[in-house]
C-alpha cells in the first residue's frame, strides 16, 4: 500500500466517525497557519548584491541597527523594520580655488572624487547610523564638505614644487586624510581624479615654461645628434638590408619546404589519434550506461524498503517527536540568544580594536609628520648653530692668541730696546766719568748742557701760545725827596749782584762750579778767587759726588 492510499483511507475513516463540530476548528487552524506562512514568507527579506539591508528596531544587545550585505534575514513584524542603503558610487565635483599652500601661494585644484558606502562591518554601521533614508544629494553635500576641508589641509602641508612634481605623495596624502574622515560617516574613497593644478600668481606656468625651454633646447641637441647618427645609420642600414634580403630569401625557401613536411606529418598523426579517440569514447559510453542502469534498480529497491520502515517509525515516534521538538525549540532559542550575545561582544571588541588601530596609526602618522616638519629642521638648525659657534670660538681663540703673542713680542722688543738704550747710557755715563776724573766738576756741567735743549724746548712750549705785540717799561726811578736816585732796573741788578756771593757759596757746598759769566768771589784775606775743594778720587779713578 502506498502512502497516498493510506492517508486517503485514514481521512475516509475519520470522516465516517468524526462529527462536523471537529472539522470546523481544524479548518480555522489550517487557515491561520496559512496566513502565518504567507506573512513569514513576506517578512523574509533578501539583500541584493548592490545594496545593504539595514534591519532596525528591537534587536537586542543594545544594537541600533544590523547590516547585511548579501544573504537574507527575517524581519519580525511590529517590532522590527528594514531599509536599504545603495552601494552605487557617487561622483562629486570639487571646484577647489584659492587654497593656500605651504609657501603661501594660492592654488586652484579642481578634482573629481568617487565615493560609496563601504561594506566593512564597522563602516556599514556608521553609514546606517548617519546616512540611512537620506537623499543622494544630502549625502553628496556632506561628503563634499568633508573632502573640501581635508583637501585644503593637505595642500597647506605641501609646497608648490611638491604638489606639481611629486604627484604620488600628493595623492597618497589625499587618500589617507580624505579616506579617514569620510569613513566616519560610513563612506569609502574609490577614486580621485585631479583635473588640473593652477595658481593665481602664474608660478606653476613659469615653471612649465622653464621646463619647456629646457626640453626644447635638449631636444634640439638630441635632434642634431640623431641626425648625425641617422646619416651614419642609414648607410649601415642600406648595407645590412642588402645582405639581409638575400639571407631572408634563402631562409624563406627553406622554411616553406620544412613547413610542408611538418604539415603532412601532423595531418597523419591527427587522423590516427581521431580514430583511436572515437573507439575509446564509444567503449566508455557503453560502460557508463550499464553502470547507471544497475545503480537505478538498486536505488529503487532501497527506497521502497526505507519508505516502509520510516512510515512505521513515524507513527510510533509522533508523540515523542512533538515533545522533543518543543525541548529543542527552547534550547535553540537559548542557544540563539547566547550566540547573538557572543556575536555582539565580538563585534564590539572588533570595533574597539579597529578604532584603536586607526588611532594608533593616526598618532604614528602625526608623530612622523611632526618629526619631519618641525624636529628635523630644528635639529639641523641646532647642528648648524653648534658648528658655527665652535668655529667662531676657535677663530676668536686663535685671534686672541695671535694678538697676545703680538703684544708679548712688542713688549719684549720694547724691553730689549729700552735695555739696550739704558746699557748704552750707562756705558756712556761711565766713560764720561772716567774722562772727567781729573776735573769732576765738568761731568755735571756736561750733563746739564746735554739736557739744556730739552729744558729750553719745554720753556718755549710754555710761552709759545702767549702773543706779545709790544713791551713798554715805565721806570721813573726813586729820585724823590726820600729816594736814592736809582730806578727799578738798577735795583734789580744791584740785588742780583748782591746775591752772587751766596749763590757761589751754595754752589761750592754742592760741589758745582758756576759759569764764568756769573763772576768769581775773592777770598777776604788772600784776595784770590775761591773755588770748591777738589774731591778725592776713589779706587776706580771716579771722584765721589758731594
Amino acid at each position: 500500500m502506498t502512502i497516498p492510499s493510506a492517508i486517503g483511507l485514514t481521512l475516509a475513516q475519520a470522516g465516517s466517525n468524526t462529527p462536523l463540530a471537529w472539522l470546523l476548528p481544524l479548518g480555522g487552524i489550517l487557515l491561520i497557519l496559512f496566513f502565518v506562512l504567507i506573512v513569514a514568507l513576506k517578512q523574509y527579506k533578501r539583500c541584493p548584491s548592490n545594496r545593504i539591508l539595514v534591519k532596525y528596531g528591537k534587536l537586542g544587545g543594545g544594537q541600533a541597527a544590523r547590516c547585511y550585505h548579501g544573504g537574507a534575514t527575517f524581519v519580525v513584524p511590529l517590532f522590527q523594520d528594514y531599509a536599504y542603503l545603495s552601494l552605487e558610487p557617487l561622483v562629486i565635483d570639487i571646484p577647489l580655488e584659492g587654497a593656500l599652500s605651504l609657501n603661501n601661494i594660492r592654488v586652484n585644484v579642481p578634482a573629481t572624487f568617487t565615493v560609496g558606502v563601504s561594506t566593512d562591518p564597522v563602516l556599514m554601521n556608521n553609514a546606517a547610523e548617519r546616512l540611512l533614508n537620506l537623499p543622494v544629494q544630502a549625502v553628496r553635500e556632506q561628503a563634499q564638505d568633508i573632502i573640501l576641508g581635508q583637501l585644503r589641509l593637505v595642500i597647506a602641508t605641501l609646497s608648490i614644487e611638491e604638489i606639481n612634481k611629486d604627484r604620488e605623495k600628493f595623492m597618497k596624502l589625499i587618500n589617507e586624510n580624505v579616506g579617514q574622515e569620510i569613513n566616519k560617516i560610513g563612506l569609502e574613497l574609490i577614486n580621485v581624479n585631479i583635473r588640473d593644478i593652477t595658481d593665481e600668481s602664474g608660478y606653476i606656468q613659469a615653471i612649465g615654461k622653464r621646463a619647456a625651454a629646457e626640453a626644447i633646447n635638449r631636444a634640439k641637441v638630441e635632434v642634431a645628434q640623431q641626425d648625425q647618427e641617422g646619416a651614419t645609420g642609414e648607410a649601415i642600414a642600406v648595407r645590412e638590408r642588402t645582405v639581409n634580403v638575400a639571407r631572408e630569401i634563402a631562409t624563406g625557401v627553406q622554411g616553406e619546404k620544412e613547413a610542408e613536411q611538418q604539415q603532412r606529418v601532423a595531418v597523419a598523426a591527427m587522423e590516427a589519434q581521431a580514430v583511436v579517440g572515437e573507439a575509446q569514447a564509444k567503449r566508455d559510453r557503453d560502460i557508463t550506461i550499464a553502470q547507471r542502469e544497475a545503480e537505478t534498480q538498486t536505488a529503487k529497491k532501497q527506497a521502497e524498503q526505507t519508505q516502509r520502515i520510516r512510515v512505521a517509525e513515524a507513527e510510533a515516534a509522533a508523540v515523542e517527536g512533538e515533545n522533543t521538538s518543543r525541548i529543542r525549540m527552547a534550547r535553540s532559542t537559548a542557544d540563539l540568544q547566547e550566540i547573538q550575545a557572543e556575536a555582539k561582544r565580538r563585534s564590539d571588541v572588533a570595533s574597539a580594536k579597529s578604532l584603536e588601530a586607526v588611532l594608533i596609526a593616526q598618532r604614528e602618522q602625526e608623530l612622523a609628520r611632526l618629526s619631519k616638519d618641525h624636529l628635523a629642521p630644528q635639529e639641523i638648525e641646532k647642528k648648524r648653530i653648534e658648528i658655527a659657534a665652535e668655529a667662531e670660538a676657535e677663530k676668536r681663540r686663535r685671534e686672541a692668541k695671535g694678538e697676545a703673542d703680538a703684544i708679548l713680542l712688542k713688549y719684549e722688543a720694547e724691553a730689549a730696546g729700552m735695555q739696550k738704550v739704558l746699557e748704552a747710557k750707562a756705558e756712556g755715563y761711565r766713560r764720561l766719568i772716567l774722562a772727567c776724573a781729573e776735573n769732576p766738576q765738568v761731568a755735571p756741567t756736561l750733563l746739564l748742557i746735554e739736557k739744556l735743549p730739552e729744558l729750553v724746548a719745554e720753556q718755549v712750549k710754555a710761552l709759545q701760545n702767549i702773543k706779545i705785540d709790544k713791551i713798554t717799561v715805565w721806570d721813573q726811578g726813586t729820585g724823590g725827596p726820600g729816594g736814592n736816585g736809582r730806578n727799578a732796573t738798577s735795583d734789580f741788578l744791584s740785588g742780583l749782584v748782591g746775591s752772587l756771593p751766596r749763590l757761589h757759596e751754595l754752589a761750592q757746598q754742592a760741589g758745582i762750579e758756576l759759569p764764568s759769566a756769573l763772576g768769581r768771589v775773592r777770598d777776604e784775606h788772600t784776595h784770590a778767587p775761591r773755588s770748591a775743594p777738589a774731591p778725592q778720587a776713589n779706587g776706580d779713578g771716579v771722584a765721589p759726588r758731594a
